[in-house]
Formats: C-alpha cells, structure tokens, sequence
C-alpha cells in the first residue's frame, strides 16, 4: 500500500509528506467549523419574516421517493472527491475546488442571514410508506424547509463535477460516472421537494460565474503555484 501510494504521489511516506497534507487540510480545518457553526444558528434562530420561495414549475415536479438515494450521496461525493485531491497531492485542483466550494458556501450563508428564505414544497403527508419516504422523513426531520437559497446540494455538485472533469486523474469513465452521480443529485433536490426550481436555477448562475472566474481566469493560478512550490509538487 505504501509503495503504491508513493508511485501515485510521487512522494515518498515521510515526515515533510505528513506536514504537506497537514498544510493542505488547513483550509478545511479552519472553514468546517465556520460554516457549521454559522449554518446551525440560522437553522435553529427564528427570523422575523421569511420570503417564499415558489414557482409554478415546482407545482408540475413529481415527489419520487427514490431519488432520497442520490440526495444521501451528496455528503460522500463532494467530501470524497476533495480528500482525494488532497491524498493525491493535486495542489491546483484542490485548491480550485476547494475555493470553489467554500465561496458559494459562504454567499449561501450570508443570504440566509440577511435574506431568510422557505419553501412550503413538502407533502403534508407521505403518499407512500417505504424505506425511501422513511430516509425522506429523517431529512425533513433534521433539516428545516429554511433558508434554503441557492441550493448548496446543487452549487457542490456542480463544482464537484467541474473538478472531476478539470482533473488528469479521471479518466472518461471516471468523469460519466462523476456526471451521473452529480446529475442525479441535482434531480434529487427537485424531486423529493427539498428545493424549488429558482433555488436549482440561481445555483447554475452561481457555478457559471465562479467556474468562469477561478478556471477560465488568472486569479488563483500564482496562488496555486506557489502551494505547489510549498509542498514541492509541480504540476
């Protein structure tokens, strides 16, 4: 395992290699925290007024039960894939990715303070009693119908999947596959009424434009570089 390891790196296992994924993991470590903390207070703290979230597209979408499978995978598929960025030591798209991510994260926070936001989509009760409408029930349960603008299971699925396919680690299997899963995803958010049709949609204008800004311009790519020259990989 190690030598394999050390081949997919091109590092050896050693101390400087354990410092360099420490230094990696830094913005996670300090970021995670952050954003949990502030995420859990506007869930629980009851704003004054609350805007509506609906459209008339969201009243012809189906409840398919099923598509909770996928919803359930965004936790693994977006994490997964940035860990492995990090293990791999692919300093850019790490970093690119992780950027990505954090930035519509963060404006996603700062619209729910400053902009409370709901939806009334969920059925008042279950059409169905199955394994599926029981893992639905868990996530209305222990996630509010707040503050739910733009969709974050959209905005990181969608940034998982530009990383994907800006990586040389996948290959053309690897980025369909990576294309389903966050396609399938994105369909589940519709699909069990845990986002309105305008929170999907705001969150593709949201992706476009930091997909355009941090992979299409200059602006992370000497701050790349020079995480790259730190932990001495190059590119």
């Amino acid at each position: 395992m190690k030598n394999k390891y050390e081949m997919w790196t091109g590092r050896t296992v050693d101390r400087e290699l354990g410092t360099d994924l420490f230094r990696l993991a830094l913005p996670i470590l300090f970021y995670a925290p952050v954003y949990m903390i502030w995420f859990i207070y506007i869930e629980k703290h009851t704003f004054a007024h609350y805007s509506i979230i609906h459209t008339a597209v969201d009243d012809m979408i189906p409840f398919v039960e099923a598509f909770v499978i996928p919803y359930y995978m965004w936790f693994a598929y977006v994490s997964v894939v940035l860990l492995f960025f990090m293990l791999s030591l692919d300093v850019e798209d790490y970093y690119k990715n992780f950027i990505f991510l954090a930035t519509g994260m963060t404006i996603f926070l700062i619209v729910s303070t400053l902009f409370p936001n709901m939806h009334q989509l969920r059925p008042m009760v279950m059409p169905r009693d199955n394994v599926f409408t029981q893992l639905v029930g868990v996530i209305y349960r222990t996630d509010t119908s707040s503050n739910l603008w733009p969709s974050i299971h959209v905005y990181n699925s969608l940034g998982t999947m530009i990383a994907i396919h800006h990586s040389k680690r996948f290959g053309k299997a690897g980025k369909i596959i990576g294309d389903i899963i966050g396609i399938s995803i994105i369909l589940s958010t519709l699909f069990i009424k845990q986002h309105s049709v305008y929170d999907v949609i705001t969150a593709f204008i949201m992706a476009i434009i930091f997909y355009l800004l941090f992979y299409h311009t200059s602006l992370l790519e000497n701050f790349c570089t020079r995480q790259e020259e730190r932990v001495a990989v190059r590119a």
